[in-house]
């Protein structure tokens, strides 16, 4: 198939920019503007083109887009551009940013300037700088001149890198990458802007009764004991992090803590009014992302902007400040997001979620044949921890009990100790409260009762040893997983990487304590650690393939960590669920002897499935 490579030059000035609004508002905005675009089919020569709309779009339309492949450098961008501005859908898109990702971690720059300099493909010119603020009628004929050579180089090196990382990037994954890109260049779902409103206020007139009638004052907020007081009230455990200083524990309540800054998006809009007034914030995450849903509806249908190997297992990820991965469910905002996104009149939307897909893998992955059985038999697996937990018949278990069973199997599969796993409890839904050595007594009857996970967290430490001294080694069920001492990485499934750049390894009192390396720093890393990598790294394998089969018959609209949702005609919505839930519970040929399961909804909102 023909391969078009593409790459757009646009309007931009130091406030109308993509580095201050996001890509959907900046391609949507009256200001925006082509300066010119350049295409190259296959390995032909490279045209520059700069006119009018009119005459951009006449010109475009001579490319055969229907029967070919686009290529670009992060096409979420120009795909937006294609079809939103001249009304074109290439057959497929490719993306060089997005297998820059996969194929290198998301640890270091995808750019094309980075990745043409890694494979030595040549260097990116810099003419764009001199572009800032200039309209397409305002250049000099020398100008745009220089300005179509810039863009003309850009698709040269798009298109050798392309080839270049072909070589040994993952068919497979290449369709993942065409459907991520259409969920945003191609939207179809749209937000209900009265039901948006409504939220809106309803959020902003609880956030100002919250604080009217807390009795939490300034100086309650800046005051860390009293902060935290007030964090537990509503149900949360405080943030904690070892002093530099002391080398105690104290609260981790910096605007530069995660596990502070992670309160900002809790599910509990009252935690996010409390977070925002102490960051000095006049909005919450809830306030703010309603808000961009109402601007984005004003302008048009809902992109879905989810980033490709976004994180470092490959999972995939929110992008363009509406971070779609976490929005709220239950609880007091009661999903009213969720339920703002519907689908187009004549269509339904199904949500299909992959059932503990992360304990089933971890299971199948360690060879913990009477687990792997009892989720084959579709046994409530948490009722039989539970059992075990409290010593007596699952009949007998209760509902509180079978919670515990339940955090148990979820939370205790990667070496969690009692401290996280009694915090873990307590900050749960409900909110769960027992003894540290009532937690020490469950997690010792977990491993008891699991030997072959715990065995499969040693075999992922000596391994780590292993490749700290550049040699091979194995990691649970044979033929899954490919440990590479030279790429100090782990061969998944599909072909790619799980990586751990710069691993290294030192004495502890403990034995070996490994660290590699990231953008943020250098990060920890132990047998556990790894054995969870490795399980999200295969469920998002299994996912992505399911997908794929999903995308054959309907369009995917939507994946949030385990899930995928898609939307369908109303008239087809029941053979479509069928087919959809066939495909979630399809087990590669891989991973033969892996019991998937699925739930699945339907509804003319996202938030009804």
């Amino acid at each position: 198939m023909t391969v078009i490579t593409i790459d757009f030059e646009t309007y931009y000035d130091k406030d109308f920019s993509l580095s201050k609004i996001t890509t959907e508002e900046y391609i949507r905005d009256p200001l925006f503007e082509v300066i010119g675009v350049a295409v190259k089919v296959d390995n032909g020569e490279t045209e520059w083109a700069s006119g009018t709309h009119q005459e951009l779009k006449t010109w475009l339309q001579q490319f055969d887009w229907a029967n070919s492949m686009a290529l670009a450098h992060n096409a979420m961008f120009d795909g937006a551009i294609l079809n939103w501005k001249f009304d074109i859908r290439p057959k497929v898109w490719l993306d060089t940013l997005c297998m820059g990702r996969a194929l290198h971690g998301v640890e270091v720059s995808g750019s094309l300037a980075a990745l043409s300099e890694r494979y030595g493909l040549g260097v990116k010119g810099t003419e764009v700088v001199n572009a800032l603020g200039i309209r397409r009628k305002d250049f000099s004929e020398e100008q745009l001149g220089r300005y179509g050579d810039y863009c003309i180089n850009d698709v040269v090196l798009t298109y050798m890198l392309f080839n270049t990382m072909l070589l040994k990037f993952p068919r497979s994954e290449l369709k993942l990458i065409d459907i991520t890109t259409r969920m945003f260049t191609e939207p179809v779902l749209e937000l209900d802007t009265i039901m948006l409103g409504e939220h809106l206020q309803e959020v902003q007139d609880k956030k100002a009764a919250l604080l009217a009638d807390s009795g939490v004052t300034t100086d309650d907020l800046m005051s860390n004991p009293k902060f935290a007081e007030a964090l537990m009230n509503l149900g949360v455990t405080p943030p904690t992090k070892i002093s530099p200083l002391t080398g105690k524990e104290a609260f981790a309540f910096a605007k530069t803590d995660e596990g502070f800054l992670a309160l900002q998006e809790h599910p509990d809009w009252r935690v996010q009014g409390l977070v925002a007034a102490r960051l000095g914030m006049k909005s919450t995450l809830e306030e703010t992302r309603t808000e961009r849903f109402i601007s984005i509806a004003e302008r048009g249908a809902l992109p879905v902007p989810i980033k490709y190997y976004a994180a470092h297992t490959g999972r995939f990820g929110g992008s363009d400040k509406i971070n779609l991965q976490n929005l709220p469910s239950r609880g007091i905002n009661g999903g009213k997001l969720k339920k703002a996104i519907k689908a187009p009149e004549g269509y339904s939307i199904i949500d299909a979620d992959s059932a503990q897909i992360e304990a089933r893998v971890l299971a199948w992955l360690a060879g913990q044949e009477d687990l792997v059985e009892a989720f084959a038999k579709k046994e409530d697996v948490y009722k039989k921890m539970a059992a075990s937990i409290y010593g007596k018949p699952e009949a007998d278990i209760t509902k509180p009990e079978r919670f515990v069973g339940k955090t148990t199997i979820l939370g205790c599969g990667y070496g969690m100790g009692a401290a996280k796993f009694q915090a873990a409890l307590k900050s749960s839904t409900p909110s769960t409260e027992i003894s540290i050595e009532e937690a020490r007594r469950i997690i010792d009857i977990y491993r008891k009762t699991s030997p072959e996970i715990t065995r499969l967290w040693t075999q992922a430490q000596k391994m780590l040893i292993s490749l700290s001294q550049g040699n091979g080694a194995s990691v649970g069920r044979a033929g899954v997983l490919e440990v590479v001492p030279k790429e100090t990485g782990i061969k998944l499934p599909n072909g790619l990487l799980l990586r751990y750049d710069d691993l290294q390894a030192r004495q502890g009192e403990k034995g070996y304590e490994f660290t590699y390396k990231t953008r943020k720093g250098r990060i920890k890393i132990y047998g556990g650690k790894v054995v969870e990598n490795v399980c999200q790294a295969i469920a998002r394998c299994i996912i992505g393939e399911q997908m794929v089969r999903i995308a054959k018959r309907y369009k995917v609209v939507l994946t949030v960590h385990d899930a995928v949702a898609c939307v369908v005609p109303d008239a087809k919505v029941w053979e479509a669920q069928v087919y959809v839930e066939e495909c979630m519970r399809w087990v590669p040929e891989w991973a033969t002897g892996l019991p998937l399961n699925c739930e699945s909804g339907f509804g003319k909102s996202y938030g009804d499935c």
